[in-house]
């Protein structure tokens, strides 16, 4: 089986970190609603373990997601495996879903339930940084990959086409080196060095040397797509709005756009009308409803 991405009436739909307006981010359930939704695709998150696994979360810190408290890195996947990840969203998990406990879940896990659809299905990979790992967080997913038969030369495993993204230049160039460049998303969003600084509440000196790095870091992701050192552009659809004229040119020099987050009537009918390729949304029910029925692309709101 293959990934068909010649889809010639809508973008694809890719489900983030599954259908995560329905049930809590990353979640079994999450992703079996995304397929059930007939999602395109499904993204993920991936940190690792004080142990080294590859576990399916967005936050380096359990507190947002969890019942429990610290950096990610600093728990065992046993330890991981205590926590309850699903009921800070307030909704129940039908059992057909599975149990509580058997919400969270490693990057096999949910390879394995991507290879249960029975159809091709794509999978977006995010590395998050920064990670106390460095890049080794890249070398241990693709390990990972491989040990569960993926093919690198077409970034296939099984019926599930695989791509990687990251907002780390140093991680995009890192894959670079092992991955063909047609499955490697350089993430950008724009970076408001004030706004950072004040996020962050670091103090003036502290806040403002991050929010530089980001900064840079944002500016050699762009020179990336500049470059067309990569397949495929994954700008923020604000960053859609704000830089009509970048987006244009990348989209010109052929690069494959995957927008997230998009999930409202207006961002979906924005993408459409620009010829975005793939949209990456919390509703993929709802995406998908919206752009099946007449098949055209939407125009551009005024």
């Amino acid at each position: 089986m293959t990934f068909d991405e010649s889809v010639p009436d809508r973008p694809l739909v890719y489900a983030h970190r599954g259908a995560s307006a329905a049930f809590a981010e990353h979640t079994r359930a999450a992703y079996l609603q995304a397929i059930a939704d007939g999602a395109d695709g499904v993204e993920c998150d991936v940190h690792l373990t004080r142990d080294q696994h590859a576990v399916l979360l967005h936050d380096a810190n359990l507190d947002r997601t969890s019942d429990g408290t610290g950096p990610v890195a600093d728990r065992t996947l046993a330890e991981l495996r205590q926590l309850d990840f699903s009921s800070w969203k307030g909704v129940r998990i039908p059992e057909k879903y599975g149990a509580r406990s058997e919400q969270f879940l490693t990057l096999p896990e949910l390879l394995d339930i991507l290879r249960g659809t029975g159809r091709p299905i794509g999978l977006a990979i995010e590395l998050k940084h920064p990670s106390p790992y460095q890049l080794k967080l890249e070398d241990r997913v693709l390990e990972v990959l491989h040990g569960e038969g993926w093919n690198p030369s077409t970034s296939t495993l099984d019926n599930i086409s695989v791509s990687f993204m990251s907002f780390s230049p140093d991680s995009v160039k890192h894959l670079l080196k092992k991955v063909p460049a047609a499955h490697i998303c350089q993430l950008v969003d724009d970076i408001d060095v004030d706004e950072i600084r004040d996020e962050l509440s670091l103090g003036t000196l502290a806040g403002t040397a991050v929010a530089n790095v980001m900064k840079a870091a944002q500016l050699e992701g762009e020179r990336i797509l500049d470059e067309c050192e990569v397949g495929l552009a994954g700008p923020g659809i604000m960053y859609i709005r704000e830089h009509a004229r970048t987006v244009q040119r990348w989209l010109e020099s052929g690069r494959r756009f995957r927008v997230w987050t998009v999930d409202t009537e207006r961002d979906v009918a924005l993408c459409q009308g620009l010829g975005i390729h793939e949209i990456t949304t919390n509703k993929p029910a709802r995406v998908l409803a919206q752009l099946e029925p007449s098949g055209q692309q939407a125009p551009l709101p005024s």
